[in-house]
């Protein structure tokens, strides 16, 4: 980026550098310093207005607030936990009394409690319509009228009037809500955060209350169904009990007993008789084997022993009684097996007619017990909702809230809207940001030239004047302003215009100077009469000539209506000598234009004018020509041909860039080479006003004004 050495280039265009593509913020701040004046002018007009609207227009509000504390630790009388438990105190809760109490069935409450519906503050419609107001100028011009709403609509447009007012914040890692109201009055927002925390505290009372009339509703119908059934169960115990011969738990066991016993002595008699009866079989198998040692083991009888020793072969006597003993043996086993016999039978009989017994028995004695509990399962339910109901009934005089209030709120004394300081920094900061950007956007669109900097960066050419506003309303007063002040700021740039031009070409200074610009009052014919006095105060011969056939400004300057000029010489009407007028104020001799029917351009195109030019060459040290514009007419580009040096004014602040290039191509399309550029009636305040001040104040106080 290319930075002039006083630091004055203006245009955002070159707070970028092309090469790197970065911002140059120290550029960008030189930009706003410069522009510092505007910045703090709309900071002021800023905080007028938000010093205005905070202090005049903006309506005071008050804040109140109430604070609730929810109590988790909540302790009654009687424990009734199952009918109604107090909350929990979890996160989830405390979301939930949030919106509980934000809820639209408090806030109704509260509207209808504190007669909200007929505050104009929270009731629109009550509020009187501005006269002047976009409404009233539609409802005038179109006869809109006013809707007619319900009272339930105007209730809930009132109820979101105050919902927009409210809000209910749960203070981190606690059990405490901050409820808020903001009001216009400070009394009425105290009253809505009390009212409020107080319909919270109402409500969780009422529905514990209807809870718990709901529980004994219900429990004393339930209480009535459950003694209905434990009577019904009771007189089915009683009827079974009477219908039946229920010996008891105790006379069963007893059976069981000895229904054992018999089964024992069934069994003992059953083996005494397969006993004997194996006896006697095995005693016959032997004896009809006619084996008297077997036998007697077999038999086991003293007597038999006995004669079996004594027993001899040739003994008939011996064996005849042991036969007879044996027999006597076997008869015995067998009355013996049928006097057994007769037993097995009744036994088996008492055991058959015992189990049936016991059996029936069971069976009525389980459905029995089946009666008896169902009967008691009955009694302890019953009398279990029975508790139930005396404590729900004692719970609906001893209810009590599971939050309360911790602190009411209280009237404040102090508005807390509008926050005035805030407005005014806020304000101030917008105003500084709004004057930023508009010395931003006014160097970013800016498109013309305000320094020869800039000029010079543009345009390619050397800038070899700078020429500041003359004071003047009448173009007549130029010269004797210039001649009264030669210590003046223009008297001197008109000096150091001089000294550039002739420097421009010290091997052939220039003789023929053409003024031109790209459009009408740029200041080029001041400039061109400027620059011919202080020629001639060099004691050089100077010839004035007015180029601009058209318009013919000279006799705004000098008093020489009437006077032949260019085209009489060129006609051979006239001669030089005796055409131009010498002005004592200029010291320098004038050739005015003349009307004619004959287009300017084909003048100047002429043999004629080149002879005239070759002939004034040779008579006057140096003739300054007054041209038209350049984009006006083509005269300029035809006599900036014949010229030794072109100088191109440019009128500070308002020529545009486009007019700037467009005339120096028109120029250079016809090979005329413009000597330089001259940045005319520059304005110091405007100067100081877009920052460029420093340029110039910085040796203002060597001129006079």
């Amino acid at each position: 980026m290319t930075i002039t050495p006083s630091g004055q280039s203006k245009t955002l265009n070159i707070m970028l550098d092309t090469s790197v593509n970065e911002i140059d913020l120290t550029q960008m701040l030189r930009t706003l310093w410069q522009g510092k004046l505007w910045i703090i002018l709309t900071v002021v007009v800023a905080v007028l207005i938000g010093g205005y609207y905070a202090f005049a227009v903006a309506t005071p509000l008050y804040t109140a607030n109430s604070v609730v504390m929810l109590d988790n630790r909540e302790e009654q009388v009687v424990d009734i936990e199952s009918v109604m438990t107090g909350l929990s105190g979890d996160q989830a809760t405390i979301n939930t009394e949030v919106e509980v109490i934000r809820s639209r069935g408090l806030i109704e409450k509260l509207v209808i409690k504190l007669d909200l519906v007929n505050d104009p503050e929270f009731n629109e419609l009550l509020k009187p319509e501005p006269r002047f107001s976009l409404r009233a100028i539609a409802r005038f011009v179109v006869e809109i009228k006013n809707p007619v709403l319900s009272e339930r609509a105007i209730l809930d447009e009132t109820m979101d009037r105050l919902i927009e007012k409210l809000s209910v914040v749960n203070i981190r890692q606690s059990y405490v809500f901050n409820i808020t109201a903001i009001s216009e009055n400070p009394v009425k927002s105290a009253d809505i955060a009390n009212t409020l925390a107080e319909l919270y505290i109402l409500d969780q009372l009422v529905v514990k209350h209807e809870a718990t009339q709901t529980a004994t509703v219900w429990l004393t119908e339930r209480v009535a169904q459950l003694q209905v059934e434990l009577e019904t169960s009771e007189s089915a115990v009683k009827s079974f009990i009477s219908g039946t011969n229920l010996i008891g738990p105790r006379s069963l066991d007893a059976l069981n007993v000895q229904l054992k016993e018999l089964r024992e002595r069934l069994s003992k008699t059953e083996q005494s008789w397969q006993s004997a009866d194996l006896t006697s079989n095995e005693l016959r198998s032997v004896a009809i084997a006619d084996d008297p040692a077997q036998l007697v083991d077999i038999a086991k009888d003293p007597t038999l022993t006995r004669l079996f020793t004594s027993l001899n072969v040739d003994d008939i006597a011996t064996r005849n009684a042991f036969d007879a003993r044996l027999t006597q043996i076997l008869e015995g086993i067998d009355l013996n097996k049928a006097r057994i016999f007769t037993q097995i039978a009744p036994l088996k009989g008492s055991v058959s007619n015992l189990q049936d017994l016991i059996a029936s028995q069971s069976d009525d004695l389980v459905a029995l017990q089946q009666l008896q509990r169902e009967a008691e399962a009955g009694r302890l339910i019953y009398e279990y909702f029975l508790g139930r109901l005396k404590e729900t009934s004692v719970q609906q005089g001893i209810q009590q809230a599971d939050s309360r209030i911790l602190s009411r709120a209280v009237i404040p004394l102090k508005a807390s809207a509008p926050r005035r300081l805030v407005i005014l920094v806020i304000s101030a900061f917008l105003g500084a940001l709004l004057g930023s950007s508009f010395v931003a956007l006014r160097e970013l669109t800016q498109n013309t030239f305000r320094t020869a900097e800039d000029l010079e960066r543009r345009t390619g050419h050397t800038v070899m004047g700078q020429i500041p506003m003359i004071p003047l309303r009448k173009r007549k007063k130029v010269l004797k302003y210039l001649t009264d002040k030669p210590a003046s700021a223009a008297a001197e740039a008109i000096r150091n215009l001089r000294t550039s031009v002739l420097l421009s070409n010290v091997d052939e200074p220039p003789k023929i100077i053409m003024s031109t610009s790209s459009i009408p009052g740029e200041g080029k014919t001041t400039q061109s009469i400027a620059l011919a006095q202080n020629l001639s105060g060099l004691g050089k011969k100077v010839l004035l000539v007015e180029g601009d056939l058209r318009r013919r400004i000279f006799t705004e300057y000098f008093d020489i209506k009437g006077k032949k000029g260019l085209l009489s010489i060129l006609s051979g009407e006239a001669k030089l000598q005796d055409v131009v007028v010498y002005n004592d104020d200029l010291r320098a001799d004038i050739l005015t234009g003349e009307k004619s029917a004959i287009n300017a351009a084909d003048v100047f195109s002429s043999d004629k004018f080149h002879a005239f030019l070759a002939d004034i060459r040779n008579h006057y040290d140096y003739v300054i020509l007054d041209t038209p514009p350049v984009l006006a007419v083509p005269d300029a580009r035809i006599i900036g041909q014949s010229v030794d040096a072109i100088l191109y004014t440019v009128k500070w602040d308002s020529t545009s860039h486009r007019q700037v290039l467009e005339g120096m191509r028109s120029l250079e399309s016809v090979g005329a080479k413009i000597s330089g550029f001259v940045l005319a009636q520059i304005s110091t305040r405007g100067m100081k006003r877009y920052g460029h001040g420093e340029s110039y104040g910085s040796y203002s106080d060597y001129y006079d004004s």
